[in-house]
């Protein structure tokens, strides 16, 4: 069986088994719980790199809230300290930019500060009360669905909604199978350890990938005429797919580029007002090419290739 790259999260059959988000508290609009809404309270820590942190940049940017909550972007160099914020040249923390909120110099100091027995992997998005100075939650499904509607008061766009009362069933289930078989089906395919882990994960992966290129020949989002964060949770693995997954993890069968309603809602979604500005490319694949030593040893980023997110999307 091939090495892992990450031993915790690898089954005994060769499967990659995520672990589950360590912090899962909620901020509220109408003060009931710990944490209420409040502009200049939260903080956001992401990696542009990383498309579950990725989703909780689209919701803010959408809504409106870059006034309301900071956001600070890390390294997307990641090592076995986890999640890092911008080193000196020489690769010596203790000389390059810290965290400007806490003076932090890898986000693992956030999630001991908040519990010191904690012992898992650091995550993004990571939301953060500058007040209580602890993690309130991060699991990206959560913070976007804060996003989306927690803090509307304080949101230039306060109309949109991304989990519409009358769809919430539909996108439930969408994103069920999306998130098991898409979203971490690429991960579970580019860290298997055993062909038959990867071959289970390959075959979903791309069964669904067929069936969301059906659904989406029949209908302009995956629920119906509207944007929802159904889109945007799949937009995120998209983006990646062809410049990352199809070589780094083995997802070769297809590429995005080859589904022509796929490719065209893909690039519907990226020519959005404010969307583009949140991609980059350049974050995306230094990160999974050169921390992923197990699966790229040699550390090089490939340069291509270069599909045009800008072509007409037809999506009429």
């Amino acid at each position: 069986m091939a090495q892992a790259q990450f031993i915790k999260e690898t089954g005994a059959d060769g499967s990659w088994k995520r672990q589950q988000s360590r912090f899962r508290d909620w901020v509220t609009s109408d003060g009931s719980s710990e944490f209420p809404a409040e502009a200049g309270r939260y903080h956001l820590y992401v990696c542009k790199a990383c498309p579950w942190a990725h989703r909780s940049m689209i919701v803010r940017r959408l809504k409106g809230l870059e006034s309301a909550i900071g956001m600070t972007v890390v390294d997307p160099i990641r090592d076995d300290r986890g999640w890092r914020f911008n080193l000196s040249p020489d690769g010596d923390p203790a000389n390059g930019e810290t965290d400007p909120i806490n003076g932090w110099q890898y986000l693992s100091e956030g999630y001991l500060a908040t519990d010191p027995t904690f012992e898992g992997r650091i995550t993004v998005p990571t939301l953060w009360d500058t007040k209580t100075r602890r993690v309130v939650n991060n699991e990206s499904s959560d913070v976007i669905r804060m996003l989306n509607s927690a803090f509307d008061e304080f949101a230039e766009h306060p109309e949109l909604d991304l989990y519409p009362e009358d769809l919430r069933e539909e996108i439930d289930s969408i994103n069920e199978w999306v998130y098991a078989t898409v979203n971490n089906g690429v991960y579970a395919c580019g860290f298997a350890t055993s062909q038959t882990a990867f071959d289970d994960a390959y075959d979903a992966l791309f069964a669904s990938l067929d069936r969301i290129e059906g659904m989406l020949a029949e209908r302009r989002y995956l629920a119906g005429d509207r944007i929802t964060e159904a889109d945007w949770r799949l937009f995120t693995t998209l983006l990646r797919f062809d410049a990352v997954y199809v070589t780094h993890f083995k997802t070769n069968l297809h590429r995005i580029v080859d589904y022509p309603s796929l490719w065209a809602h893909a690039r519907e979604l990226y020519q959005v007002e404010g969307i583009a500005e949140t991609v980059d490319f350049d974050h995306i694949k230094r990160h999974y090419f050169v921390t992923h030593d197990q699966l790229n040893p040699s550390g090089i980023v490939p340069r291509g290739p270069e599909p045009d997110w800008s072509e007409p999307h037809g999506r009429g």
